[in-house]
């Protein structure tokens, strides 16, 4: 387990489970979602609430906290489906290259810099570019698209 999954433990649990309720409720944030996703190993299926982050048309899901279950459990396949409200949707989630990642790590960090800034490591929005670009391999993006 990575120092970033380590971070957090029971408080960020109840956390999650909390805000997984207001989310299938309807009342987080427009842009939080559950995503769910097969285990690996069980193939039980997980919910963890997600910042979906939409930029010029496209969505994201960035893992703040790096190699999180989830992003194990999204890189061995099956299939993955967003949920929102009375809503879930199939989607196939494409992980992106490092040199693709800057920006929308900024972006990230611009909308919930506040939420995660215990697992990113000082960074912020306004941190230099190649603090970014250094940092991008330790924080999976991927890009959300339609099943």
């Amino acid at each position: 387990m990575s120092q970033l999954e380590k971070r957090g433990g029971r408080l960020l649990a109840v956390s999650n489970r909390a805000v997984g309720g207001l989310v299938r409720v309807g009342v987080a944030p427009h842009d939080c979602h559950e995503l769910l996703v097969p285990g690996r190993v069980s193939g039980d299926v997980t919910a963890r609430p997600v910042n979906v982050l939409d930029v010029d048309g496209r969505r994201y899901l960035v893992s703040p906290r790096g190699s999180s279950q989830w992003v194990r459990n999204v890189r061995a396949g099956g299939e993955v489906r967003l949920r929102r409200r009375r809503s879930t949707a199939s989607v196939i989630l494409v992980e992106l290259d490092d040199e693709a990642k800057p920006d929308l790590l900024r972006e990230y960090l611009r909308r919930w810099g506040w939420q995660v800034s215990a697992f990113v490591d000082g960074l912020t929005a306004d941190s230099p570019l190649a603090d970014l670009q250094a940092a991008a391999p330790r924080f999976p993006v991927f890009e959300i698209r339609d099943a």
